[in-house]
């Protein structure tokens, strides 16, 4: 799927640890009206889970953590991470995955989405035995995972990535990354 001819002004915003399990509630109408005070256009949310599909130019969308992160706190008092990505990050995403180009199962698929790019050395020291037989592979901002037993029982989580790469991530399963892309694509 190609995003559309404009899709360097077309972003995908991911908020970590919202409408999950009951805590951080926040209605996506709310969440949406947050993206159109900050200036966005062309708002979509996909999901409860804190997902939104937006236009805006490249300097407000580098804002976007920033102005997100704030008006949540303002209006609902919860600390969100928001990492985002541009639509064609999205798509380079989605052709990346060693996983599917090995032919896993997509249920077992994940993508966690890092806030910054990891310093070499501390991908280096990532202990690939940590969860077995998880498995994954770090490029770029992304690790992508492939949890043969489901997630459920993985130590492969937002914590661990965060701890020991030194910034903020947040995790997505393979439906919703495809999803986001095929949404970007449509944002007009």
């Amino acid at each position: 799927m190609t995003p559309n001819p404009n899709a360097e002004d077309v972003w995908i915003a991911l908020l970590r640890g919202i409408n999950v399990g009951g805590k951080n509630r926040l209605p996506m109408k709310d969440l949406a009206a947050m993206f159109v005070d900050a200036g966005c256009d062309g708002v979509r949310t996909y999901i409860q889970s804190g997902n939104v599909v937006f236009r805006a130019d490249p300097a407000l969308a580098d804002e976007i953590p920033t102005l997100i992160g704030a008006s949540i706190q303002r209006q609902f008092g919860y600390e969100i991470a928001v990492v985002t990505r541009s639509a064609p990050d999205i798509e380079a995403v989605v052709r990346a995955n060693p996983y599917v180009e090995a032919g896993a199962e997509m249920d077992r698929l994940h993508v966690v989405f890092l806030a910054d790019a990891p310093d070499e050395g501390q991908v280096e020291g990532l202990d690939p035995d940590r969860s077995p037989p998880d498995e994954f592979v770090v490029r770029g901002r992304e690790v992508y995972l492939h949890c043969p037993d489901g997630m459920a029982r993985s130590k492969l989580t937002n914590a661990w990535f965060d701890s020991q790469l030194s910034t903020v991530s947040t995790m997505r399963n393979w439906k919703t990354v495809s999803k986001l892309l095929e949404l970007a694509s449509d944002v007009g």
